[in-house]
């Protein structure tokens, strides 16, 4: 599969940061920046841009607030093509905090946001388009969304916001190929002015296959993550988007040796990647924040015990 305007974003700091509460150290950060940057990816989602009120540095590392100065501490001194992306949450976010784009090492914002809270999206991403940004919005849990509302939510997006890019995300990784085409079409029918992208969690292990469907049904913007890593089951894995792109400004090389140097080291010490609660949640369509808890505490291999416990939730 070649299609030049095809754009990849690794979200590897920011979706893996969900893991480790964003405390990557600088040393492993910049060694993924820096292989990203040689092999060709279009973006590096950093982290976060969150509100200091609401979160605490004593709790979060620095990519939950992704400081300009630190990102430039990062970027300093690496030749680089590759943009760097934050993402903010609506509601969690001081946007006089964030200033112009001539300022900041930033190149583009994402707006995360559930589909009831389009309103406050769209002044969101319009804010910080005028403020120079690359913008998107992306739709967590859409899996949840209702078709009508998510009809008038494509319908404003496209009437009213300056988003370049909206985005179709399998927050619970509970998709599969026929839903990920009908909602890729439905995307496409109605936003016609914007590119559409896709973000795919890995609880049943479809997150790559996911993103191909995507991808023939023409979404331009793909994300991935480097191993996988990200919040619980992960999403699909970078390594994997690059082969099967066979774009030849793509070089999987720097990749497999930042893998070998820092994720597998790292995998020993975090867990993320497909476990059985994750994929109970992926199947039931539920947030993995019970299973990421789960797996905390002494009763982590219980599977039947977790599935009958979401299971009887999702029946109440």
């Amino acid at each position: 599969m070649f299609r030049p305007q095809i754009k990849v974003i690794d979200c590897t700091i920011r979706d893996g940061g969900l893991m480790n509460n964003h405390d990557f150290s600088d040393h492993f950060v910049r060694e993924t920046y820096r292989a990203l940057s040689e092999a060709g990816i279009d973006y590096m989602e950093i982290g976060y841009k969150n509100s200091r009120r609401l979160f605490s540095d004593k709790e979060f590392g620095k990519w939950k607030f992704c400081d300009d100065d630190h990102i430039r501490k990062i970027t300093e001194g690496i030749n680089s093509k590759t943009k760097i992306s934050v993402m903010v949450d609506v509601g969690r976010v001081d946007i006089d905090d964030i200033g112009p784009k001539k300022d900041s090492p930033v190149d583009m914002i994402r707006v995360a946001s559930y589909v009831k809270e389009i309103d406050k999206a769209i002044y969101l991403v319009n804010h910080f388009a005028d403020k120079g940004y690359e913008t998107t919005v992306n739709i967590m849990a859409i899996s949840r969304a209702l078709d009508n509302e998510l009809t008038e939510a494509f319908e404003q997006l496209e009437k009213e916001s300056k988003a370049k890019v909206i985005y179709v995300v399998d927050s619970f990784g509970s998709l599969y190929q026929e839903t990920t085409e009908f909602l890729i079409k439905k995307a496409k029918g109605i936003i016609k002015s914007k590119e559409i992208g896709i973000h795919a969690h890995n609880n049943q292990q479809l997150a790559f296959c996911n993103t191909i469907e995507a991808i023939i049904h023409n979404a331009n913007y793909v994300d991935g993550t480097i191993f996988g890593l990200g919040r619980a089951a992960g999403n699909c894995p970078l390594e994997l988007l690059i082969g099967f792109l066979k774009n030849p400004k793509f070089d999987i090389r720097p990749i497999l040796d930042l893998i070998s140097k820092e994720f597998i080291p790292l995998s020993k010490r975090l867990e993320w990647g497909y476990v059985i609660p994750y994929a109970i949640c992926g199947m039931l369509n539920e947030h993995p924040k019970a299973a990421m808890e789960l797996r905390k505490g002494s009763k982590k291999e219980n599977y039947r015990e977790f599935y009958e416990s979401v299971k009887g939730k999702d029946m109440d």
